[in-house]
């Protein structure tokens, strides 16, 4: 299958890529800058330009059976819920259009599981949960979830196309170029002693949310939504984890949600005189909360088997070494 990638240069996309060519798919990648990719496997082609430009969309799209959007705008020291529109809805927008011009018919598209109500470790959240607070607030997510109805509302026009929408947790691995949700791992790596947050996440390695995103192309039900994760773990158990898995001694301390709060509050006064940072109320009420998925429906219905998330932690540790070398 020809198959349109946006977002090649990200966490996820350099995953997407490699798997789409290992699968024996043919990609065209659109990227700002070559340079982004640090892979390039065979029967890819790169076009370079800005995917919200309609003709680099429309000409890169030509001749592709399939479209998987990896793209977004994630960086959450942006100010303004306009800053994330343009990659997380309007790219959406523009695909939907290029596809009925071009008589595409296969679409995934990559949201967040943060769009979705989270539930508890004995009880996680699955696909039908509604969207809560802190998250209702969060410019990113609200971002992605209006990307998302996008996505669905063209699989209710079109009962001929197959579109779905995948809903990552916490994903960890290689090729996190950036680093990107790598941060977190870094943050506490090697250090003696460590704070962490109360709250928790859902992580899954990036490889198998890749795994799920080229299997989506004919598995999966049409305008339907399925969160990718199952590693249910807080914070500190994450880096109690690091530690263990990469042989080094840690002791890793929880601060109390108060005072992350209150770094948080700091953080919206510097938002509020127009400095940029990731420190927010809201943002630093979700590292509070306990994000907890069942992903079990991806498991069954797009045929993927979780990886456990030592092996994402090693893979992340070791390519980083590579990239010095």
């Amino acid at each position: 299958m020809k198959v349109l990638l946006l977002g090649a240069t990200g966490l996820l996309g350099h995953n997407v890529l490699r798997r789409l060519a290992a699968e024996g798919h043919s990609t065209t990648a659109i990227v700002r800058r070559r340079e982004g990719l640090r892979t390039l496997p065979d029967a890819t082609s790169v076009v370079v330009g800005n995917p919200l430009d309609h003709s680099v969309l429309c000409s890169a799209a030509a001749g592709c059976e399939a479209i998987v959007n990896c793209a977004g705008a994630t960086d959450m020291s942006m100010l303004h819920r306009s800053d994330y529109d343009p990659a997380n809805r309007n790219l959406c927008r523009a695909v939907v259009e290029v596809m009925e011009q071009q008589g595409i018919k296969r679409l995934v598209h990559t949201s967040t599981a943060n769009t979705i109500g989270y539930g508890s470790a004995t009880e996680p959240a699955d696909e039908e949960a509604p969207m809560e607070p802190p998250f209702t607030a969060s410019l990113y997510a609200t971002s992605k979830r209006a990307g998302e109805e996008v996505a669905i509302e063209a699989a209710r026009r079109h009962p001929d196309w197959h579109v779905v929408v995948l809903n990552p947790g916490f994903m960890l691995g290689a090729w996190d170029v950036k680093p990107s949700s790598g941060r977190m791992l870094l943050a506490a790596y090697r250090r003696r002693l460590m704070a962490a947050p109360p709250g928790g996440k859902a992580f899954v390695a990036v490889d198998d949310v890749a795994a799920a995103a080229v299997n989506a192309l004919t598995k999966g039900r049409s305008g339907e939504r399925y969160i990718v994760a199952c590693h249910n773990l807080t914070v500190k158990a994450l880096y109690e984890l690091q530690a263990a898995t990469m042989g080094y001694r840690q002791r890793v301390l929880t601060l109390p949600a108060w005072l992350v709060a209150a770094a948080g509050a700091l953080g919206s006064v510097a938002r509020s005189l127009g400095i940029r940072t990731e420190l927010s109320l809201n943002n630093t009420r979700q590292l509070c909360v306990k994000e907890y998925y069942d992903g079990s429906r991806a498991e069954r219905e797009l045929d993927i088997r979780y990886t456990p998330i030592e092996q994402p932690i090693k893979e992340f540790h070791q390519w980083r070494e590579q990239q010095k070398r």
